[in-house]
């Protein structure tokens, strides 16, 4: 796989495409094939632009070099003196005096390639999965050898807290952290716990990493079993992940084969080994508590807390739970120090963030990008802009209990400060883009039934208050809704966030209130004039007007 050196974008917007950016992107492309390097650069298109006198643009990264207003004619050129001779093309060069505004946040990336930042997708699609061989090559095992090697627990503690590494399985809790007290925690027996139950709709960046790189998994682990004093671990895999459990059990027999498991490991005193368990597609285990209830062969229902499982966790046991993606990290820190890993994404979110994107985009997949990246910047270098004819209303960061996102906060910083701070949260990574013909009460009603449908039904707020809020929604989306009920959705939506025992009845308020704080204006026209906006929701045939 030939890593990018180079990304070039070309506006798209309506006045660009009549002064012909089409045929500058169809020119692009035929010209690297001339020079040969057209598995170097990755040609893309962005929107949002509306600087008429420079129109179209061509923005050429690493270096973040803006050239406009450039003709279908001037391609060739450009591209044999900047991306096959690397020299700038100063008469190609846009009047500096222009480069403002929206143009800002294109400049923004000068410095790296924002296509190719990865560390926890460094190796998938890239090595064999399963080979081993192929992972050791890659600098596999090397981290655990060093940790084993060179490193005290503590010291491999300290190096994880000082990276800022945070939980990536929406929570963001410190790891380093988390770590720390699970190995103050007494007792001789602990457990290390990956929480690979991805079940988060419209969330698969975790499958990717089990799939195309199952031994970093094996090797965070045995890493983490180390700092905070367990000899064994579990990796709680969700039930429909067919491949990537075949794929985690063969690379463990691997790595007990070549001695990365088991006794000894490395010739020292450490033990550890693996044992991977698979789910049967509850949702709520993936909360951690549920997760070790299920482990425990026990109905899968969240835990009161305290006590946490820092200290009492698997079979009472002091347990450190890590979702796949924040274990992903642990080997590239160790192997490069914290200074480096806080040298990528913002102060105090640092490191890269996986999203899997889906939506009115023209491209849908998994991502992996620096923290700190923008909304906007996600959907027109990544996701190469929304479909045509299409502008953005709302996104929803996180699956079912992630955030709505409306188009006004695009430019917020995705870091987990930034969006707290906004009133907003990351989640788990999940992207849904939508347009102007998303109908944001047939959204949430989408999103409400899934929560009634997964809710364990151990606790009255969440059992009752999804449903009810199910209820409320589904009657204004028919045109029966009155005004006062939204105000009843957002008493239940305080009281399940207050008074549910785990997060899925926390975070099903999410939703509602994202729904009512952005978007009040289309939920009232439901009600008081008994029609959807958008055309979406089928409203009844006589409706009583408010």
């Amino acid at each position: 796989m030939i890593k990018k050196r180079a990304m070039v974008l070309v506006s798209n917007d309506p006045e660009s495409i009549r002064l012909g950016a089409n045929e500058i992107v169809q020119h692009l492309n035929e010209a690297l094939v001339t020079y040969g390097i057209q598995d170097e650069v990755d040609v893309s298109t962005v929107s949002d632009v509306n600087h008429s006198n420079i129109l179209p643009l061509v923005v050429v990264y690493p270096e973040a070099v803006v050239y406009g207003p450039v003709k279908a004619s001037d391609v060739r050129y450009l591209v044999e003196e900047h991306l096959y001779k690397g020299r700038v093309v100063d008469d190609l060069l846009a009047p500096p005096k222009m480069l403002t505004g929206q143009i800002g946040w294109l400049r923004g990336h000068k410095g790296y390639n924002p296509a190719e930042h990865r560390i926890v997708l460094e190796r998938a699609g890239r090595i064999d999965p399963e080979n081993i061989e192929e992972y050791i090559t890659a600098n596999g095992y090397e981290a655990l050898g060093k940790v084993l090697s060179e490193m005290t627990p503590e010291s491999v503690i300290e190096v994880v807290e000082k990276s800022g590494l945070q939980g990536r399985g929406g929570a963001g809790f410190p790891t380093g952290r988390k770590w720390k007290f699970v190995r103050a925690a007494q007792g001789s027996k602990k457990y290390i716990v990956c929480n690979a139950d991805e079940s988060e709709p419209g969330t698969f960046k975790d499958r990717i990493v089990l799939e195309g790189d199952p031994h970093v998994i094996i090797e965070s682990m045995a890493i983490a079993a180390y700092a905070i004093g367990a000899d064994e671990g579990y990796i709680y895999i969700r039930g429909e992940y067919g491949l990537a459990y075949r794929r985690l059990e063969k690379a463990i027999l691997q790595a007990r084969e070549f001695g990365f498991l088991g006794k000894n490991i490395f010739g020292t005193e450490f033990n550890f080994d693996i044992h991977i368990h698979a789910g049967a597609g509850a949702y709520v285990c993936g909360e951690e508590t549920a997760l070790l209830e299920s482990l425990e062969g026990k109905r899968g229902e969240p835990r009161s807390r305290p006590p946490y499982p820092v200290t009492k966790g698997l079979w009472n046991k002091p347990t450190s739970v890590n979702n796949v993606e924040t274990l992903a990290n642990i080997p590239a820190i160790v192997r490069n120090g914290a200074e480096w890993y806080r040298s990528i994404g913002t102060p105090s979110s640092p490191g890269t963030k996986v999203y899997t994107i889906m939506g009115n985009v023209n491209f849908s997949g998994v991502i992996e990008v620096p923290m700190g990246v923008t909304l906007r910047e996600v959907i027109n270098i990544y996701a190469k802009g929304m479909k045509p004819g299409s502008t953005l209303k709302l996104a929803q960061t996180g699956g079912s209990s992630g955030s709505i996102i409306p188009a006004v906060l695009q430019d917020t910083p995705m870091d987990f400060e930034s969006f707290r701070k906004a009133g907003v949260s990351l989640g788990s990574g999940a992207l849904l883009i939508c347009d102007q013909n998303t109908c944001i009460v047939d959204l949430v009603k989408v999103l409400l039934q899934f929560f009634r449908f997964e809710s364990c039904g151990k606790c009255t707020p969440c059992r009752v208050g999804t449903q009810r809020s199910y209820e409320i929604v589904d009657r204004i989306s028919k045109g029966q809704g009155k005004l006062e009920e939204l105000d009843t959705l957002l008493e239940l939506a305080a009281e399940m966030e207050r008074a549910s025992n785990c997060g899925l009845g926390q975070t099903a308020t999410v939703p509602i209130r994202d729904m009512l704080k952005h978007f009040r204006t289309e939920v009232e026209a439901h009600i008081r004039s008994g029609s959807c906006p958008t055309g979406i929701c089928e409203m009844a045939q006589e409706v009583e007007k408010v």
